[in-house]
């Protein structure tokens, strides 16, 4: 018998595709949070209703991100008016999110946050090295953005950032964090956790010495493997797995 092969599902109504969105939607949130990426109210996880593109779903804010149930998200639309839920959200982040809908039409889910590695590595304001097969994924698909003007983002410079992302799939807030995008909240959840780990093994590596860095034609050749819309979909499932074996309550 042949062997079965994920793949990103069709639907045959607009309910059963919402559905999925919330799932795993509600999936990443839990799955940051197993992971220590959660940082206070900090963060924000969004995707676009796949019927009506100008609304978005959207972790609840200051609810824990292990907790997070299919329930407790928040359906806003551009201005940032609730449409459905029961909890408030991160309307200063929202502001970089809304941004960033906004010019990219091709983005349907961001995710920013505040792990660890990533947060020191961003202090060096400079580009991630191709130092392992994982972090080629980010080989120029990634930009910094070293410009805060204020202690709390206005609606223009949310709009720097959005720029400063440009086409790429993450960029590095210096001495801040992280926003990664993505065709589905899979694919911008799984970039956040794999830049933390490839920041991670830079500054490892930088703590030993100085690291070789992988050929720019491979680093080019492994970026058209790993850095592909479809493998942050396929890196997240098994995450996606594990979110509603350790929480049963989940969809609720």
């Amino acid at each position: 018998m042949p062997l079965k092969q994920l793949e990103y599902p069709t639907f045959d109504t607009v309910k059963l595709e919402r559905d999925y969105i919330k799932q795993h939607l509600a999936a990443a949130c839990v799955s940051l949070g197993d992971l220590g990426f959660e940082d206070g109210v900090a963060g924000m996880l969004s995707v676009r209703d796949p019927e009506f593109t100008d609304r978005f779903w959207v972790n609840p804010f200051g609810v824990s991100l292990k907790t997070v149930t299919v329930s407790k998200l928040i359906l806003i639309n551009l201005e940032g008016s609730i449409l459905e839920g029961d909890y408030s959200f991160n309307e200063e982040t929202f502001l970089v999110h809304n941004a960033i809908y906004s010019t990219r039409d091709d983005v349907k889910a961001v995710v920013h946050g505040h792990p660890m590695y990533t947060k020191a590595y961003s202090s060096l304001g400079v580009m991630l090295d191709p130092i392992t097969y994982e972090s080629c994924a980010f080989y120029k698909d990634h930009s910094i953005y070293t410009d805060y003007e204020a202690e709390f983002v206005s609606s223009d410079e949310a709009k720097t950032i959005a720029y400063t992302l440009g086409e790429n799939k993450a960029c590095i807030l210096q001495n801040h964090g992280l926003i990664t995008v993505g065709t589905t909240i899979d694919e911008a959840t799984w970039w956040l956790i794999s830049m933390e780990r490839s920041c991670q093994a830079q500054i490892l590596a930088d703590s030993c010495g100085k690291p070789l860095r992988i050929p720019n034609e491979i680093a080019e050749a492994k970026h058209s493997q790993v850095g592909t819309s479809f493998a942050g979909w396929l890196n997240f499932q098994q995450l996606y797995s594990n979110a509603i074996f350790s929480h049963p309550g989940i969809f609720d």
